[in-house]
């Protein structure tokens, strides 16, 4: 996937969705490919993280990276794209409860090709016709090292009755 400007996606019927009964711990969803360029990556950071190393190439290939690194927040905007592109619309999503353990184990740059993977770990049902989801996600690059690992937590819906 590159950059898809303007994608429209329309929810399936309900008799299409994946309930939270219909997943299962070690569960793994692979997710589809984005390729950063340079543009993109100071595009992103000149909006929303101007730190020098994600928006002066010159500047930047003097610094501790040794050339431009995309902002944190870049990459986890990537892998929520990536996820919603592989289940966004088939889930019978609520919500996101939150992030834990957000790393960052080696930066993003110009060039490379990010994929991953999202694994469910827990499935806690309710008594409000719903379950809180927990996954493990890794995205990585090119070469299998990893960029970003993060458990997430979202509401899934349960299946109506």
């Amino acid at each position: 996937m590159k950059g898809e400007e303007g994608v429209t996606h329309a929810r399936p019927a309900a008799a299409e969705l994946v309930y939270a009964e219909d997943m299962h711990v070690g569960q793994q969803v692979e997710l589809g490919s984005y390729e950063v360029t340079d543009a993109d990556l100071v595009e992103f950071a000149s909006a929303w993280d101007p730190q020098w190393f994600h928006v002066d190439s010159e500047a930047a290939e003097q610094g501790q990276f040794g050339g431009l690194i995309a902002s944190g927040i870049h990459t986890l905007a990537i892998l929520t794209r990536l996820t919603f592109e592989a289940v966004g619309y088939r889930w019978a999503m609520i919500a996101g409860r939150g992030f834990k353990e957000l790393r960052f184990p080696r930066p993003v740059r110009p060039g490379d090709v990010l994929t991953g993977e999202v694994v469910l770990s827990d499935i806690a049902f309710d008594d409000r016709e719903r379950a809180l989801v927990t996954t493990q996600s890794t995205l990585v690059e090119q070469h299998g090292r990893p960029v970003l690992t993060v458990q997430l937590e979202a509401y899934v819906r349960a299946r109506p009755q």
